[in-house]
Protein backbone atom coordinates (compact mmCIF):
# COMPACT_ATOMS: atom_id res chain seq x y z
CA UNK A 1 0.00 0.00 0.00
CA UNK A 2 1.69 3.35 -1.52
CA UNK A 3 0.84 7.27 -0.69
CA UNK A 4 0.49 9.28 -3.31
CA UNK A 5 0.64 13.73 -3.50
CA UNK A 6 -0.40 16.09 -5.99
CA UNK A 7 -0.63 19.65 -5.98
CA UNK A 8 -2.14 22.20 -8.60
CA UNK A 9 -0.47 25.72 -9.52
CA UNK A 10 -2.84 28.22 -10.95
CA UNK A 11 -0.82 31.31 -12.94
CA UNK A 12 -3.01 34.89 -13.77
CA UNK A 13 -1.60 38.42 -14.19
CA UNK A 14 1.51 37.85 -13.00
CA UNK A 15 0.06 35.99 -9.79
CA UNK A 16 0.36 32.31 -9.14
CA UNK A 17 -1.62 30.23 -6.24
CA UNK A 18 -1.42 26.68 -5.29
CA UNK A 19 -4.34 24.42 -4.30
CA UNK A 20 -4.49 22.12 -1.54
CA UNK A 21 -2.28 19.07 -1.19
CA UNK A 22 -4.54 16.06 -2.62
CA UNK A 23 -3.56 12.69 -1.23
CA UNK A 24 -4.09 9.56 -2.91
CA UNK A 25 -3.55 5.77 -1.71
CA UNK A 26 -2.80 2.66 -4.57
CA UNK A 27 -3.95 -0.39 -2.70
CA UNK A 28 -1.58 -3.34 -3.59
CA UNK A 29 -4.01 -6.22 -5.43
CA UNK A 30 -1.30 -9.35 -4.55
CA UNK A 31 -0.63 -9.92 -0.93
CA UNK A 32 1.30 -12.63 0.15
CA UNK A 33 1.42 -14.65 3.34
CA UNK A 34 3.85 -17.58 4.60
CA UNK A 35 3.02 -19.99 7.19
CA UNK A 36 4.40 -22.58 9.39
CA UNK A 37 2.05 -25.54 10.00
CA UNK A 38 4.12 -25.80 13.19
CA UNK A 39 6.19 -22.85 14.69
CA UNK A 40 8.94 -25.41 16.22
CA UNK A 41 11.34 -27.89 14.78
CA UNK A 42 13.60 -30.62 16.21
CA UNK A 43 16.39 -32.79 14.71
CA UNK A 44 15.82 -34.67 11.72
CA UNK A 45 12.56 -32.54 11.58
CA UNK A 46 11.08 -31.05 8.41
CA UNK A 47 8.89 -27.88 8.49
CA UNK A 48 5.47 -27.38 6.62
CA UNK A 49 5.04 -24.43 4.86
CA UNK A 50 1.86 -22.42 3.12
CA UNK A 51 2.21 -19.63 0.91
CA UNK A 52 -1.04 -17.99 0.12
CA UNK A 53 -0.91 -15.42 -2.70
CA UNK A 54 -4.40 -13.73 -3.01
CA UNK A 55 -5.46 -11.52 -5.80
CA UNK A 56 -7.88 -8.45 -4.90
CA UNK A 57 -7.91 -7.27 -7.97
CA UNK A 58 -10.12 -7.82 -11.61
CA UNK A 59 -6.60 -8.77 -13.56
CA UNK A 60 -5.66 -12.49 -13.43
CA UNK A 61 -1.58 -13.05 -13.43
CA UNK A 62 0.43 -15.92 -15.51
CA UNK A 63 3.78 -16.62 -15.80
CA UNK A 64 4.26 -15.33 -11.58
CA UNK A 65 7.70 -16.85 -10.05
CA UNK A 66 8.20 -17.68 -6.37
CA UNK A 67 12.00 -18.11 -5.07
CA UNK A 68 12.27 -18.94 -1.20
CA UNK A 69 16.04 -18.20 0.69
CA UNK A 70 15.34 -21.78 2.84
CA UNK A 71 16.89 -19.59 5.86
CA UNK A 72 19.60 -18.30 4.63
CA UNK A 73 21.93 -16.43 7.29
CA UNK A 74 25.23 -14.95 7.46
CA UNK A 75 28.54 -16.89 9.40
CA UNK A 76 31.38 -15.56 8.67
CA UNK A 77 32.84 -14.15 5.50
CA UNK A 78 30.14 -16.36 3.99
CA UNK A 79 26.72 -18.04 4.29
CA UNK A 80 24.82 -21.00 5.50
CA UNK A 81 21.04 -22.46 4.20
CA UNK A 82 19.45 -24.41 7.37
CA UNK A 83 16.99 -25.81 5.46
CA UNK A 84 16.52 -28.49 2.66
CA UNK A 85 13.59 -28.36 0.32
CA UNK A 86 11.86 -31.99 0.51
CA UNK A 87 11.95 -33.68 -3.15
CA UNK A 88 8.36 -34.35 -4.01
CA UNK A 89 6.30 -32.33 -0.94
CA UNK A 90 5.15 -29.19 -3.50
CA UNK A 91 1.74 -28.97 -3.82
CA UNK A 92 -0.29 -26.30 -6.39
CA UNK A 93 -3.55 -25.09 -5.94
CA UNK A 94 -5.78 -22.06 -7.43
CA UNK A 95 -9.13 -21.34 -5.33
CA UNK A 96 -8.27 -24.68 -3.62
CA UNK A 97 -8.48 -27.00 -6.68
CA UNK A 98 -4.75 -28.86 -7.41
CA UNK A 99 -2.74 -28.17 -10.27
CA UNK A 100 -0.69 -29.58 -12.15
CA UNK A 101 2.83 -29.41 -10.74
CA UNK A 102 5.16 -26.70 -11.03
CA UNK A 103 8.68 -26.52 -12.17
CA UNK A 104 10.80 -27.03 -9.29
CA UNK A 105 14.42 -26.02 -8.98
CA UNK A 106 16.01 -26.13 -5.20
CA UNK A 107 19.66 -25.08 -6.23
CA UNK A 108 21.18 -22.95 -4.15
CA UNK A 109 17.14 -21.84 -3.23
CA UNK A 110 13.84 -23.43 -3.85
CA UNK A 111 12.70 -21.31 -7.16
CA UNK A 112 9.24 -21.81 -8.82
CA UNK A 113 8.04 -20.82 -12.16
CA UNK A 114 4.65 -20.75 -14.05
CA UNK A 115 2.26 -19.70 -11.35
CA UNK A 116 -0.81 -18.35 -12.03
CA UNK A 117 -3.06 -16.10 -9.67
CA UNK A 118 -6.60 -15.54 -10.89
CA UNK A 119 -8.45 -12.42 -10.75
CA UNK A 120 -10.64 -12.19 -7.47
CA UNK A 121 -8.77 -15.42 -6.14
CA UNK A 122 -5.73 -17.02 -4.59
CA UNK A 123 -3.11 -19.21 -5.25
CA UNK A 124 -1.90 -21.53 -2.54
CA UNK A 125 1.72 -23.47 -2.41
CA UNK A 126 2.56 -25.80 0.29
CA UNK A 127 5.75 -27.73 0.71
CA UNK A 128 8.36 -29.11 3.08
CA UNK A 129 12.06 -28.20 4.33
CA UNK A 130 13.85 -30.34 5.95
CA UNK A 131 16.54 -29.26 9.01
CA UNK A 132 20.04 -30.17 8.34
CA UNK A 133 23.30 -29.67 9.65
CA UNK A 134 23.28 -25.70 9.81
CA UNK A 135 20.00 -25.57 11.83
CA UNK A 136 20.76 -24.06 15.12
CA UNK A 137 19.02 -26.68 17.87
CA UNK A 138 20.25 -24.85 21.34
CA UNK A 139 17.78 -22.80 23.33
CA UNK A 140 16.56 -20.21 21.49
CA UNK A 141 17.70 -21.11 17.81
CA UNK A 142 15.81 -19.94 15.17
CA UNK A 143 15.37 -20.13 11.19
CA UNK A 144 13.86 -16.88 9.64
CA UNK A 145 13.46 -17.35 6.13
CA UNK A 146 11.72 -15.45 3.29
CA UNK A 147 9.86 -16.07 0.09
CA UNK A 148 9.67 -13.46 -3.03
CA UNK A 149 6.88 -13.28 -5.21
CA UNK A 150 7.59 -11.34 -8.81
CA UNK A 151 7.00 -11.70 -12.60
CA UNK A 152 4.05 -11.76 -14.99
CA UNK A 153 3.35 -8.24 -14.17
CA UNK A 154 3.79 -8.49 -10.01
CA UNK A 155 6.42 -6.05 -8.49
CA UNK A 156 8.57 -8.23 -5.94
CA UNK A 157 6.76 -8.70 -2.58
CA UNK A 158 8.21 -10.59 0.01
CA UNK A 159 6.57 -12.30 3.29
CA UNK A 160 8.55 -13.79 6.32
CA UNK A 161 7.95 -16.60 8.79
CA UNK A 162 10.39 -17.64 11.54
CA UNK A 163 10.54 -21.21 13.44
CA UNK A 164 12.62 -22.00 16.60
CA UNK A 165 14.38 -24.52 18.04
CA UNK A 166 12.11 -27.10 20.12
CA UNK A 167 12.70 -26.65 23.39
CA UNK A 168 12.22 -30.14 25.32
CA UNK A 169 13.60 -33.06 26.67
CA UNK A 170 13.94 -36.08 23.83
CA UNK A 171 15.11 -39.15 25.64
CA UNK A 172 16.05 -42.38 24.49
CA UNK A 173 17.08 -45.64 26.69
CA UNK A 174 18.96 -48.88 25.40
CA UNK A 175 19.34 -51.42 27.95
CA UNK A 176 22.90 -54.02 27.73
CA UNK A 177 23.51 -57.02 29.67
CA UNK A 178 26.85 -58.78 30.98
CA UNK A 179 28.07 -61.60 30.92
CA UNK A 180 26.88 -63.30 27.96
CA UNK A 181 26.40 -66.25 28.52
CA UNK A 182 25.87 -66.10 32.33
CA UNK A 183 26.17 -69.20 34.58
CA UNK A 184 23.06 -70.81 36.41
CA UNK A 185 23.20 -68.62 40.16
CA UNK A 186 25.74 -66.66 38.55
CA UNK A 187 25.81 -62.92 38.85
CA UNK A 188 24.02 -60.58 36.19
CA UNK A 189 24.53 -57.03 35.39
CA UNK A 190 22.01 -54.72 33.95
CA UNK A 191 23.12 -51.46 32.04
CA UNK A 192 20.50 -48.98 31.08
CA UNK A 193 21.93 -45.76 29.64
CA UNK A 194 19.37 -42.76 29.25
CA UNK A 195 20.10 -40.44 26.21
CA UNK A 196 18.57 -37.31 26.37
CA UNK A 197 18.98 -35.56 22.94
CA UNK A 198 16.62 -32.08 24.10
CA UNK A 199 17.61 -29.19 25.15
CA UNK A 200 16.19 -29.16 28.17
CA UNK A 201 16.77 -31.38 30.98
CA UNK A 202 15.24 -34.25 33.08
CA UNK A 203 14.88 -32.78 36.85
CA UNK A 204 13.63 -34.75 39.50
CA UNK A 205 10.21 -33.06 39.01
CA UNK A 206 9.60 -34.25 35.76
CA UNK A 207 9.23 -37.85 38.00
CA UNK A 208 10.94 -40.13 34.76
CA UNK A 209 10.12 -43.53 36.20
CA UNK A 210 12.85 -47.19 34.87
CA UNK A 211 10.57 -49.94 35.22
CA UNK A 212 11.83 -53.59 34.37
CA UNK A 213 10.37 -56.84 34.71
CA UNK A 214 13.49 -58.82 35.07
CA UNK A 215 13.20 -62.49 33.55
CA UNK A 216 14.62 -64.66 34.76
CA UNK A 217 13.79 -62.64 38.52
CA UNK A 218 16.91 -61.46 40.06
CA UNK A 219 18.27 -61.20 44.10
CA UNK A 220 20.93 -59.97 46.18
CA UNK A 221 19.72 -56.82 44.06
CA UNK A 222 22.78 -54.15 43.83
CA UNK A 223 21.79 -50.97 41.99
CA UNK A 224 23.72 -47.36 41.40
CA UNK A 225 22.73 -44.73 39.28
CA UNK A 226 25.45 -42.66 37.56
CA UNK A 227 27.71 -44.17 40.00
CA UNK A 228 26.07 -43.12 43.65
CA UNK A 229 24.19 -46.46 45.28
CA UNK A 230 20.80 -46.66 45.40
CA UNK A 231 18.86 -48.09 48.29
CA UNK A 232 15.54 -50.29 48.30
CA UNK A 233 12.70 -48.01 49.59
CA UNK A 234 14.35 -45.07 49.13
CA UNK A 235 15.70 -44.95 45.24
CA UNK A 236 13.67 -48.04 43.76
CA UNK A 237 11.20 -50.92 44.82
CA UNK A 238 11.68 -54.40 43.86
CA UNK A 239 9.35 -57.34 43.85
CA UNK A 240 10.92 -60.17 44.70
CA UNK A 241 8.06 -62.69 43.88
CA UNK A 242 7.34 -61.01 40.48
CA UNK A 243 10.63 -59.97 39.32
CA UNK A 244 9.33 -56.10 39.01
CA UNK A 245 11.71 -53.37 39.11
CA UNK A 246 11.02 -49.69 39.31
CA UNK A 247 12.40 -46.34 40.44
CA UNK A 248 10.99 -43.90 42.72
CA UNK A 249 9.63 -41.03 41.70
CA UNK A 250 12.18 -37.86 41.44
CA UNK A 251 15.48 -40.35 41.29
CA UNK A 252 15.97 -40.15 37.11
CA UNK A 253 17.51 -37.09 36.39
CA UNK A 254 19.24 -36.63 32.95
CA UNK A 255 21.15 -33.18 31.83
CA UNK A 256 20.40 -31.39 28.58
CA UNK A 257 22.38 -32.14 25.13
CA UNK A 258 25.10 -30.08 24.44
CA UNK A 259 25.07 -27.92 20.67
CA UNK A 260 28.05 -26.75 19.19
CA UNK A 261 28.92 -24.44 16.01
CA UNK A 262 32.10 -25.31 13.91
CA UNK A 263 34.00 -22.18 13.78
CA UNK A 264 34.66 -23.61 10.31
CA UNK A 265 31.98 -25.16 8.58
CA UNK A 266 29.20 -23.78 10.32
CA UNK A 267 27.89 -27.30 11.38
CA UNK A 268 26.01 -28.14 14.10
CA UNK A 269 26.60 -31.22 16.37
CA UNK A 270 24.59 -32.36 19.02
CA UNK A 271 26.38 -34.65 22.04
CA UNK A 272 23.25 -35.85 24.41
CA UNK A 273 23.62 -35.73 27.97
CA UNK A 274 23.64 -39.59 29.30
CA UNK A 275 22.73 -40.99 32.94
CA UNK A 276 23.35 -44.46 33.46
CA UNK A 277 21.43 -46.48 35.90
CA UNK A 278 23.41 -50.39 36.96
CA UNK A 279 20.88 -53.29 38.21
CA UNK A 280 23.29 -56.12 39.01
CA UNK A 281 21.92 -59.52 40.99
CA UNK A 282 21.71 -63.32 40.80
CA UNK A 283 19.88 -65.45 38.60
Amino acid sequence: MAQFTNQARLSYNDTVTVSNVAVGEIVDAISVTKTAVRDTYSINDSVTYIVSIVNSGSVSYSGVSLTDNLGEYVFGEGTLVPLDYVDGSLKYFINGILQAPLEVSSEPFLSLTGISVPAGGNTTIVYEAGINEFAPLNEGGQILNEVTVLGGGINAIKATETVTAGEGPSLSITKAISPVPVSANGLVTYTFTIRNSGNTPIVATDNAIISDLFNPILSELQVSFNGAPWQEGANYSYNEESGLFESLEGQITVPSATYTQDAQTGEWTLTPGISTLVVTGRI
